[in-house]
């Protein structure tokens, strides 16, 4: 025989079928009411976002869908006062290296290193280039970073592009190869890097009738020292002559007449001036110390001494494969004796060229240099003087320098 029973959850009784189809309406109405809310909040935050103009929804990369787009909006609306602020720790300009193939967030990580982004700052940077689609733009090469620059800015240059525009970064103290290797590996706009080299080299003609420090620069004499380091921001279609045009402008603009007068006091011409500060810019990595640097060579050369500058020797050996520097470092017995006009090692003259492009602070410290009665210097040991070095008026102090250094 079988039994009945009662289903707890079949109760077919009217009332029991009213309660539990009320129940369901209620929570429906709940739901949607929650579902509206949320998007009501939403939009309110769209809203807000589309009329920041630092992140605009139609700006967003085509290959995001419609929920990442609002999503990432949505998250860089509300941090615009990080986007705006300085993104990294650092005090003074800081140089950082991207290889081809760096992912972006390894690039993000060098940039934590460099301290030019903070860590609290380094997924919003990557969402800041997700968003705009720049995460596959990162360019490989040498960038010498403003501590003052926002995320913006920073993802502005290192992508290159500046309101259609490209932004290039030459560092203090290379010489023109170096230069040259930084176009071949970014690859900028049109321009050519053996074309920018030939140039330099005057292999092929170029105009330099407007610019007036090189007047009396012969017409095979390298354009090296004349292109002065720094940050330039150039067109799309700018090509090597372009490149080379806004460089010598920038130095013609930065020696001002003042310095130029000051060279001349000290019996130098502007192209010796230039050859002096190569040499300092060389020896010197500390910016304070090139003023020192600079009054030794002038105090050496006022006494017909030879100048004993490494980094001439450096500049003679030219490229290193060993260490894949056109540095090399430490140079060899050998090497002090290779036959070239730029030994002065061997030769009681300034090189007949500069062996680097100076920055500024170089250039300055040779216009107003440390005046004082040294003629020699060394590289110091201590501790936590790295690039520093040892001066000493005579060679008997310079030899207890050496010692004590070795």
């Amino acid at each position: 025989m079988t039994r009945r029973t009662n289903d707890p959850y079949n109760d077919s009784s009217p009332a029991a079928g009213a309660i539990s189809c009320g129940a369901r309406l209620i929570i429906f109405f709940l739901a949607i009411t929650i579902l509206f809310i949320a998007l009501f909040a939403v939009y309110r935050r769209w809203e807000t976002a589309s009329i920041n103009t630092l992140v605009m929804l139609e700006d967003a990369a085509v290959e995001l869908n419609v929920a990442e787009r609002f999503l990432l909006q949505n998250q860089l609306s509300t941090q615009r006062d990080a986007l705006l602020s300085p993104a990294g720790s650092a005090t003074e300009p800081v140089s950082m290296t991207v290889a081809s193939g760096d992912p972006a967030t390894r690039i993000a990580d060098k940039l934590v290193a460099a301290r030019a982004l903070r860590e609290d700052n380094r997924d919003l940077f990557l969402e800041y280039l997700r968003f705009y689609g720049l995460d596959a733009d990162l360019h490989a090469g040498n960038f010498t970073l403003d501590p003052t620059l926002n995320i913006p800015q920073l993802a502005d240059t290192l992508t290159g592009t500046i309101g259609g525009q490209i932004e290039l970064n030459f560092l203090p103290g290379w010489r023109a190869e170096e230069m040259t290797n930084y176009l071949a590996v970014t690859q900028p706009a049109n321009i050519d890097a053996d074309q920018f080299l030939d140039i330099i080299y005057r292999r092929v003609p170029f105009d330099l009738s407007d610019y007036a420090f090189l007047g009396s620069l012969s017409a095979d004499t390298s354009l090296e020292g004349y292109l002065f380091p720094d940050s330039y921001t150039v067109p799309r279609d700018a090509d090597a002559a372009a490149l080379i045009d806004l460089m010598l402008t920038r130095f013609g603009d930065k020696v001002t007449p003042t310095m130029r007068q000051q060279f001349g006091e000290k019996g130098l011409s502007v192209r010796d001036a230039v050859i002096i500060a190569s040499i300092v810019q060389r020896e010197a990595p500390i910016a304070a110390e090139r003023p020192a640097v600079a009054g030794v060579y002038l105090n050496r050369i006022a006494q017909d001494m030879k100048l004993d500058a490494d980094p001439t020797i450096q500049y003679a050996v030219g490229f290193d494969a060993a260490s894949g520097s056109w540095w090399k470092s430490p140079l060899s017995a050998n090497d002090l004796q290779i036959q070239s006009p730029y030994n002065t090692y061997l030769n009681n003259t300034l090189p007949p060229g500069p062996i680097a492009n100076p920055g500024l602070a170089s250039l300055e410290a040779v216009a107003n240099p440390e005046q004082s009665n040294y003629l020699f210097f060394v590289a110091s040991c201590a501790n936590g003087e790295q690039g520093s070095h040892l001066f000493s008026a005579t060679y008997e102090e310079h030899l207890v320098n050496v010692q004590n250094c070795r």
